[in-house]
């Protein structure tokens, strides 16, 4: 038995979960996700116990599989309609920037053009500083869309090793190389 499919999720207080055939969806104060769930896989919510669980109809690898990956993402989703999940990143450069116009988020990484990126009604950015080092914090209630976008702007300028500029994780710690050292006569 998978040791993180066996272990039930606590629903607190606040957040609703359905269970329907084929999708599951939880409701809290930050919104609402639906998350579907494979066939294979079955979801029991315990109203009294206040939790659920996620049971696999047998032993196949499949099964298997799919058990701990199930349960990890109904209890991500049922953290993030109640804590918001969110990556903080950083542009280091001169004259990088950041700003928002509306939907859109206007990046300058040192390209001859702005870059426009799109954002998700679903995310959330929040700029601390435009420039240089530029902070902001991509948030959002679904782990797997709030990181997917962090990543999609990191790989717009990822950082170089040399000067350390482009766009990182501010957890992030690039390995810096040493430059050519100058010939002497």
């Amino acid at each position: 038995m998978s040791r993180i499919g066996k272990k039930p999720i606590p629903i607190p207080d606040g957040v609703k979960v359905k269970c329907d055939k084929d999708t599951v969806t939880i409701e809290g104060s930050k919104g609402t996700i639906v998350q579907p769930i494979h066939t294979l896989m079955k979801v029991e919510v315990d109203e009294a116990a206040k939790q659920f669980s996620v049971i696999r109809p047998s032993e196949e690898r499949q099964c298997r599989e799919l058990h701990g990956l199930t349960r990890t993402l109904l209890a991500n989703n049922v953290h993030g309609v109640i804590n918001e999940f969110s990556k903080a990143l950083e542009i280091i450069g001169l004259g990088y920037n950041i700003k928002m116009q509306g939907e859109e988020l206007i990046l300058q990484l040192g390209f001859s053009h702005p870059i426009n990126v799109k954002i998700p009604k679903d995310i959330k950015i929040e700029i601390q500083n435009q420039t240089n080092p530029g902070k902001f914090t991509v948030s959002g209630i679904d782990k797997q869309k709030v990181g997917q976008f962090a990543a999609n702007i990191r790989r717009l300028r990822p950082p170089e090793p040399y000067k350390g500029k482009g766009v990182k994780y501010s957890d992030e710690i690039i390995r810096r190389k040493a430059g050519k050292a100058v010939a002497s006569k």
